[in-house]
């Protein structure tokens, strides 16, 4: 009698919150009401404490990462799968990126899925057979285009920490700047956060210019395919996003 008993609702919620995440909801509601139209006031800065007497000095902090990056497509490939990175202090399996070195068109997801540590390959699972039919839809496959991911090992709860979100970024844009693309599909919503400073939902649509040392990138963003998955109605817009991207890629 009643509802189905047999509802799985821990899936049930996962699901809802991944929604949530790639439709560019990532923070929670406060019990107290807020003025959001409020203009904050600008924070003192914070004076420095004198050291005590006779103490250590403090240790400069590490440099940017920026500052550690190689400039050779090849070399930055392998200390991306090093210890210096972010990820390096994650559990789990850094997958690489994969498609040519000079590929007309790049692609960047967040992190790998579950499986594609065991796989060795991003989008090694349903959303990857959902990707590589999208890709067949424009003339491209993984062959030709270069498919690389912000976090090269999969974060604990899926979602990228805001702790490291802007370092993943600095290297994620570096790595774009080495392939040098003609046109970058952003896939999911940190992806265009990461590339483009902005909520993916509102970046669609439109291409942005991306400039680096090596020219200009034109750049699309769109739902990821495990989005599409779920949300099997977006599939039109997706459509429409990934005409934009191959729209005077051959000219």
């Amino acid at each position: 009698m009643g509802a189905d008993q047999h509802l799985d609702w821990m899936s049930a919620a996962a699901a809802t919150l991944d929604w949530w995440q790639e439709a560019g909801v990532d923070a929670l509601v406060d019990e107290a009401p807020r003025d959001w139209l409020r203009t904050p006031m600008p924070e003192a800065p914070a004076l420095p404490r004198p050291a005590p007497a006779g103490s250590a000095p403090v240790a400069a902090p590490a440099p940017p990462p920026a500052a550690t990056m190689p400039d050779a497509l090849d070399a930055f490939l392998a200390w991306r799968l090093g210890e210096a990175v972010p990820e390096a202090r994650w559990h789990g399996i850094s997958v690489a990126s994969s498609g040519p070195a000079d590929a007309a068109l790049m692609v960047l997801v967040d992190c790998p899925d579950k499986d594609d540590g065991d796989a060795g390959t991003l989008l090694s699972g349903a959303a990857g057979r959902l990707f590589d039919r999208m890709l067949a839809a424009i003339g491209q496959s993984r062959d030709t285009v270069h498919l690389a991911a912000v976090c090269a090992r999969r974060p604990t709860a899926g979602r990228m920490p805001r702790d490291v979100e802007d370092e993943l970024a600095t290297i994620a844009r570096h790595h774009i700047a080495l392939v040098g693309p003609k046109r970058l599909l952003l896939l999911g919503n940190a992806a265009s956060r990461a590339i483009l400073s902005a909520e993916m939902p509102g970046s669609r649509g439109s291409l942005h210019p991306f400039n680096h040392t090596r020219g200009t990138t034109e750049v699309v963003a769109s739902f990821h395919p495990r989005f599409l998955i779920e949300k099997p109605v977006a599939k039109a817009e997706a459509w429409k996003d990934l005409q934009l991207l191959i729209g005077g890629l051959s000219a």
